[in-house]
Parts: C-alpha cells; sequence; structure tokens
C-alpha cells in the first residue's frame, strides 16, 4: 500500500457567531474556511483531516500542506507513520505544527481504517467515556459567566472552565460571581490565556485558590518558564501550562525539567498531530504529571484528541469550547455529550466520525494539489 495523491480542499465556512476567547483571537465572526485533508492510496483506503478554525482560516494554510508536506509522503508507506512525522516535522520551517498535524491525523485514519478498528483502540484503550467540562468565551459580565456556569451544571456537565476579559479585578470578580452561583462542590478552572504580569498572576492565582478553583491555566507568557517556576513556588492550586510553548513534543523538556508546571498541555492542532500528543502525554506520565487536552479548533481535530483522550490513563476531562456555532462544523455527526455529563469513545474504524462530503462539496470554493 503506498499514498499516491494528497489534495486539500477548502470549504466555506458560514454564519460564525461573535465569539472572542482572548486578545490573541481578537474578536471574529461571519465566515472562515477549513480544508478537508485528503491522503489517497493506491489500494483505495483514504485518511481524512480538517486543516484550520473559525478564528484560523485553512486557506492561511493550505498552500504549505501541498507544496511542502506533500512531496514527504507520496508513494510511501501510510502506516509508516513514525518516520513519516519524522519527515513532516523536518519542514516546520516552512509550515507549521497546524499543518503537520492535519497530515499525520490523516495518515492515522487510514491505520484505523485498514485495521477496522477505531484509533484508540490502535493505542491501547485505557476508558470508554470521560466527563466533559465546558470552556466558556468571554462573556460579557460576571452575571453571563455565572448564568451560563449553572445552566452546565444543571445540564449534568462535571466542571466549568472560565476564559476571562484578561484584566486582573474584573477576573478576580468574575471568578466569585461564578463560584456563588454554582455552589463549593462544582469543579472550576481558569484559563487567564496568558494575560498577566508575574505580580497579577501571583494575586489572580492566591484569589481563584482561596475559591477552591481546580487548575490556574496559561497566567503567564507561553515561553516564560522561569516566571511559572517562580509562580509554582508561591501557590498551591495546580498550573496548567505548555499549551502554546514553542515546538512539539521536545520542546516539554526545559518544562520538566525546570519544574515549571504540574501539569502539561497539547493537542494535535498545536503540536503537529496525534504522534507527538501521544507521546507527550507517555511522557509526562513517567513523571506522575496529567497531560490535560486541549481542543482541537475544529471538529475532525477534536475527534482525534477524543481518541488519545481514550488511550491514556492521565487526563481527567474532555474540553468542549463555547460556543458550539464557532467550533462544530463539517461531520455528519458531531461529539455530543450525554446527559451524564460523559463524552463517549467513537467505535467506527478510523476517527470514527463521518465527514459530511455533501456540505463540503456544496461549500467548496477550492480544491489545492
Amino acid at each position: 500500500m503506498k499514498i499516491d495523491d494528497l489534495t486539500v480542499t477548502l470549504f466555506a465556512w458560514d454564519d460564525i457567531p461573535a465569539t472572542r476567547y482572548a486578545a490573541h483571537t481578537g474578536r471574529f465572526s461571519g465566515r472562515s474556511h477549513l480544508g478537508l485533508v485528503t491522503v489517497r492510496t493506491d489500494v483505495g483506503v483514504e485518511g481524512h483531516a480538517f486543516l484550520g478554525s473559525a478564528s484560523w482560516s485553512a486557506e492561511l494554510d493550505a498552500r504549505g500542506v501541498v507544496e511542502k508536506l506533500k512531496p514527504q509522503v507520496m508513494g510511501e508507506d501510510p502506516l509508516d507513520r513514525e518516520r513519516l512525522w519524522g519527515r513532516l516535522a523536518d519542514r516546520v520551517r516552512h509550515t507549521n505544527w497546524r499543518s503537520i498535524g492535519a497530515v499525520d491525523v490523516a495518515l492515522w485514519d487510514i491505520a484505523g481504517k485498514v485495521a477496522g478498528l477505531p484509533l484508540h483502540r490502535l493505542m491501547g484503550t485505557y476508558r470508554h467515556a470521560i466527563p466533559a467540562y465546558a470552556s466558556s468565551a468571554v462573556l460579557d459580565s460576571p452575571e453571563a459567566y455565572a448564568e451560563e456556569a449553572v445552566a452546565f451544571r444543571d445540564a449534568g456537565w462535571k466542571a466549568y472552565k472560565i476564559h476571562p476579559p484578561q484584566d486582573p479585578d474584573r477576573d478576580i470578580a468574575v471568578c466569585e460571581a461564578v463560584r456563588r452561583a454554582v455552589g463549593d462542590d462544582f469543579r472550576l478552572m481558569l484559563d487567564a490565556t496568558w494575560a498577566y504580569r508575574y505580580e497579577q498572576a501571583l494575586r489572580v492565582g492566591r484569589a481563584i485558590e482561596a475559591l477552591g478553583f481546580y487548575w490556574y491555566e496559561d497566567p503567564l507568557a507561553d515561553d516564560d518558564i522561569n516566571g511559572y517556576v517562580r509562580l509554582r513556588e508561591k501557590l498551591d492550586i495546580p498550573l496548567l501550562a505548555t499549551e502554546y510553548s514553542p515546538g512539539s513534543f521536545h520542546a516539554y523538556q526545559p518544562w520538566l525539567l525546570m519544574r515549571a508546571t504540574d501539569m502539561l498541555r497539547g493537542d494535535v492542532a498545536v503540536k503537529g498531530g496525534i504522534t507527538p500528543i501521544l507521546k507527550t502525554a507517555h511522557l509526562a506520565e513517567a513523571f506522575r504529571m496529567n497531560y490535560e487536552i486541549h481542543h482541537g479548533g475544529n471538529s475532525l481535530n477534536n475527534v482525534a484528541n477524543l481518541h488519545v483522550t481514550m488511550s491514556i490513563p492521565n487526563t481527567e476531562m474532555f474540553e468542549v469550547l463555547l460556543p458550539a456555532g464557532a467550533q462544530k462544523y463539517g461531520l455528519v455527526d458531531d461529539i455530543e455529550i450525554g446527559p451524564d455529563g460523559l463524552v463517549h469513545a467513537p467505535t467506527a474504524p478510523g476517527l470514527g466520525h463521518t465527514v459530511d462530503h455533501e456540505l463540503v462539496a456544496r461549500k467548496r470554493t477550492t480544491t489545492l494539489r
């Protein structure tokens, strides 16, 4: 079996609701593009992945996939994923980890289809269900956050994470309002998305520590390892960093050696595919640390993340980023959370969720070969 083609079909994503997660995303709405990455083989088996998100159009990355990455896999055996990932990773200076991740996910999809198994079975299934947590957008007021958190609590979800306005005083007020609304027994987290200077991060951290928050995510700049070391020495609340620390799984080394974070973080888009995040999850386990998987930016990336989640012991929850209209698109059957607050493992071969090829054809703008 050999790879005989790789294409990226760009298709429009319309009616995206006005959404903001942090200063780095800005406020986005309206239209974006996803790219359906298709890796074809000479025996008729195809692997798929999505490129892009509601806030980052696949138009920005698609050409790099076909010009820089396609030549690295053409004529190769798609089951040689480890060797091929190394070849793709060597091209990161000419593309990016999102593009590399999309090709890697498609290769894994082929492997599952050839084996007739969902991907988590190939990796080694650890669980068949996991609690989901709702992960907010930036909302207009403390009351809005509180109302949303209560709604998810009452719907049976297990936790709620706040993306705050990114002003220390306002952020503390939001966290206090949400804790009052949901009570002391509901799990809460804060994701400050690299918003604070050290002194601000310490003040907010002490406030949410007193409120019983479960983790404190990305308070400092993504490359401020020394700041995280200092912060971790002062706080008892667990720190969660490394989501956007520069590089793929090799870049986790200094964070581990310097003891700069309590948990590691990543996903198939920002770290370059299933292959590196699975490696990192096992590395974290060796240090008795959790690897909490970040949302993937699009529906098929989230499915890929879910398979890894089902195959590792050292993760506790599955992130569902809100609102759904800025995260779910392009699948016939997207991930859904049950009334028990759990998300369940896919059961069909490969990624196990069906691409809506009719929608892709209807919204197609171009195909790059």
